[in-house]
């Protein structure tokens, strides 16, 4: 017994020595010999931050403060980083940009920065910048739409950062050296985990709300009622994160769009899975768009059969067709004929119109189509295509009606554009008597009573 107690204590001991020895660095190890000052200074005024700087990745390996910090100063015909300052005798860049990261990171740069996520902030010259800028207001942007898409971040005559524009980790952030995007968006700073990036929550920052639900579908689905029965058994701390190989009881975001299978590299393009663009008004296809396809189907199959994959891609494709073509291709045909006859301005949000064509695509298609996407039948129908279509029929084509004067002015665009289509024929023609004797018999067979009212 005394034995055994000896044993345990011994073990405890190596687990405590090992444990520490986890996170404790050996000054020895430390790069940029600059950086000692720093760590000695924020340990601290900034504890928080100096932890987990320690506890980190970066912190482990002897990458210091100045070595991701540091920045060049203008000499002469040198440029220098402009957002570069003097900080205690060290010349320094409060942003570490992607391009900074590229020194020791140089693939993932690479991908990121021809990445769909890289281009995020093109929204400060699209419709939605309108919205949020004019109709909203500058401090609506500052505080909403630029925290997820990226601002472009300005420098102060001193070298320090406009407010105005920063703080910020949005996902496309134009950064002063001219890189795009923010590592720190999905690598929360200081610790940089790749854990913490793989997991669903660094994506719900973004993508979540009612014009791109995934974090919310996700949660719905099979994958996300996975992950959290059984997210402390993925593994997600080791280096490659293989599919089928490291873990296999959920996927995650960064699973199906990112991380490594036994046939393909993990990849920091985030879109180059993606087979249909589900943002615009009209869905289409995508550039190579099955090479994209295969891609993602490799995903799948790990976990999934043949049979499965393909028939989940049927369902998925039917469902973007279905919107397309009864509400999607429609309304925007009717809307543009109505500019084209001048019956409504060529200008955004300034018909009662706009503001319906615009929910119905950018908020109500874009929940029916992630949540075929996903998996996620409550998005896909209720708060997706039931949505679309009860205010196509009850709002979009009234207004219509009402924009052009009466039901029987309406009546050559409608029928041209909208009610020659089969699918519509219930709101053309009212459901028929043998129909409604169908309803009937199924309520009362259903509930023992009349149908329902």
């Amino acid at each position: 017994m005394r034995r055994v107690l000896i044993l345990v204590a011994i073990s405890v001991f190596m687990l405590c020595n090992v444990t520490h020895g986890a996170v404790k660095v050996d000054p020895k190890l430390y790069g940029a010999p600059e950086g000692q000052v720093c760590i000695k200074c924020h340990e601290l005024k900034t504890p928080g931050l100096y932890k987990m700087w320690r506890l980190g990745r970066m912190g482990q390996k002897g990458v210091n403060c100045y070595d991701c910090h540091k920045a060049e100063k203008k000499v002469d015909q040198k440029p220098g980083d402009p957002d570069g300052f003097d900080h205690r005798g060290f010349w320094i860049a409060t942003i570490v940009s992607p391009k900074d990261c590229s020194r020791c990171h140089k693939d993932q740069f690479e991908q990121q920065q021809g990445s769909h996520h890289a281009k995020a902030a093109d929204i400060l010259n699209s419709l939605d910048n309108y919205l949020g800028s004019v109709v909203g207001g500058p401090a609506a942007v500052a505080n909403g739409c630029r925290q997820c898409h990226g601002s472009n971040v300005k420098v102060l005559a001193d070298g320090k950062l406009d407010p105005s524009t920063w703080p910020n980790t949005g996902i496309g952030r134009i950064n002063p050296d001219g890189s795009k995007g923010s590592c720190a968006a999905c690598h929360t700073r200081h610790r940089f985990s790749k854990e913490q990036a793989r997991r669903p929550d660094a994506c719900g920052k973004c993508h979540l709300g009612p014009d791109h639900p995934q974090k919310e579908v996700y949660e719905e689905s099979k994958h996300g009622i996975l992950y959290q029965a059984y997210r402390d058994k993925l593994n997600m701390d080791r280096d490659d994160w293989i599919v089928g190989v490291d873990y296999q009881d959920a996927a995650t975001c960064a699973t199906c769009h990112m991380s490594a299978t036994p046939n393909q590299q993990a990849t920091h393009e985030v879109g180059a899975r993606i087979s249909w663009t589900l943002r615009p008004p009209v869905s289409k296809k995508l550039t190579e768009w099955k090479a994209r396809r295969e891609r993602m189907q490799d995903v799948c199959r790990q976990c999934h059969g043949d049979l499965m994959v393909g028939s989940f891609y049927t369902q998925f494709d039917d469902l973007v067709d279905l919107y397309n073509n009864k509400f999607a291709i429609p309304a925007t045909n009717v809307r543009n004929k109505l500019m084209e006859l001048g019956k409504i301005s060529k200008a955004d949000f300034d018909d009662k119109l706009d503001w319906t064509y615009y929910e119905l695509w950018h908020h109500e298609g874009r929940r029916a189509r992630h949540g075929a996407a996903m998996m996620g039948p409550d998005y896909t129908w209720w708060h997706g295509l039931y949505e679309v279509a009860k205010h196509f029929y009850l709002n979009f084509i009234p207004e219509v009606e009402k924009i052009m004067g009466s039901k029987e002015a309406a009546a050559p665009i409608l029928n041209e554009y909208v009610l020659k289509n089969p699918m519509h024929k219930w709101y053309k023609e009212g459901m028929s008597k043998e129909d409604l004797q169908k309803l009937e018999q199924f309520y009362q067979q259903r509930y023992g009573g009349k149908e329902a009212k």
